[in-house]
């Protein structure tokens, strides 16, 4: 007698929730995706996006970064000319003060194997164009030239075609869901106007909404969301290719030849309404305009096409929160602030241990339950 594939409900329509389903779907699972508006309108949606596991973090979470820039860069060979993917490095430097710890993060990247190449600002225009070198302070900056972006919505329309063509069931529009228990176990997902789907296995993925869903659960996540703001500008002639991570703006090229900026200093200066109301002052959108065009060749001026706001998923810890929910079987997480870099690693990762029933190594030390223990 042959048994029915394992049917998996998925909420959340970010990077996580739909480089899962899809994974699932690879597994051959069955699998119904359901998320509260449209796919990437979270906080996939506005994402720097930057491929790396530059600077220092615990050894554990080096390695899954390392496995995470893997997989980008096998879709990469299968997509060379997607403009959404792009291998052109990165580069950053740190503030001419105290804080500067370039030489001893280039010590300890060269340490780890991480391919690191520590510039002086005359060098840097040889080995990365778009640079403005009279920004860069004189300890020098790191390139790293194993580094990329990613745009993620348009990733998450890629994978969601295939999604569709392996027989994923999608459902937008769904508003506020929740996970529906019984007898002290996950069974499916309750929709907004009271739809049941009925599931074997549940993943909560819903970004910065982790942990108060968890909560609502019983379940402790530690979080340390802040509200963040993203802007892109208009299309510009830049020759910049590398993401730029520099002291009081970040950068990154856009597929459509615009770029989009973040920071963080200009978290704190977004005015928290409640209820979900952020609003971002106009001088805080010039000064990240300003900001961005002191460190790009020729100094040229940019203009605001639009920006996005919303929380930021960071777990308490900083580390991923990854796989089953102890205390509530049939039930699974991913959450993360490295969503881009994670994409795909942590939903082949957790596919397979939803699939199997077997926990993969890589993911131990990311476990939820840290937080109650």
């Amino acid at each position: 007698m042959t048994t029915s594939p394992l049917h998996v409900a998925v909420l959340g329509a970010g990077i996580f929730g739909v480089s899962t389903a899809v994974h699932l779907l690879r597994e051959g699972a069955r699998v119904t995706l359901v998320t509260e508006t449209q796919p990437s309108s979270g906080a996939s949606g506005r994402s720097l996006s930057w491929l790396n596991s530059a600077r220092k973090r615990s050894l554990p979470y080096h390695q899954l970064r390392i496995a995470g820039i893997d997989r980008y860069r096998t879709l990469s060979a299968h997509l060379p000319n997607a403009p959404w993917l792009r291998f052109d490095g990165a580069l950053t430097w740190d503030a001419d003060d105290a804080s500067n710890e370039i030489a001893d993060v280039y010590a300890h990247e060269r340490g780890l194997g991480y391919d690191s190449r520590l510039l002086t600002p005359a060098e840097v225009t040889r080995i990365t164009p778009g640079v403005n070198l009279d920004a860069i302070t004189p300890q020098g900056a790191i390139f790293n030239p194993g580094e990329g972006w990613v745009d993620l919505p348009s990733l998450i329309a890629h994978l969601l075609a295939e999604f569709t063509l392996l027989g994923g069931k999608l459902i937008t529009e769904a508003g506020k869901t929740s996970i529906l228990t019984t007898g002290g176990r996950a069974q499916g997902l309750r929709l907004a106007e009271g739809q049941v789907i009925e599931a074997d296995r549940v993943v909560l993925a819903t970004g910065p909404a982790v942990p108060a869903m968890a909560a609502e659960l019983g379940i402790t996540i530690g979080d340390d969301t802040p509200i963040s703001l993203l802007i892109k500008t208009r299309p510009l002639f830049s020759n910049l290719k590398a993401v730029l991570n520099t002291p009081r703006i970040a950068v990154r090229p856009t597929p459509d030849g615009a770029l989009v900026l973040d920071s963080g200093w200009s978290e704190q200066e977004i005015v928290i309404h409640g209820e979900g109301r952020y609003e971002a002052k106009e001088s805080t959108i010039q000064g990240l305009l300003d900001e961005a065009s002191k460190v790009l060749e020729g100094q040229p001026r940019l203009h605001f096409e639009r920006f996005g706001m919303g929380p930021k998923p960071i777990p308490g810890d900083g580390e991923p929160v990854v796989g089953a929910l102890a205390s509530l079987p049939g039930a699974y997480t991913a959450f993360s602030h490295s969503g881009a870099t994670l994409g795909l690693i942590i939903g082949e990762l957790l596919a397979y241990e939803i699939v199997t029933g077997t926990e993969h190594s890589l993911l131990s030390p990311f476990r939820p339950g840290r937080f109650s223990a």
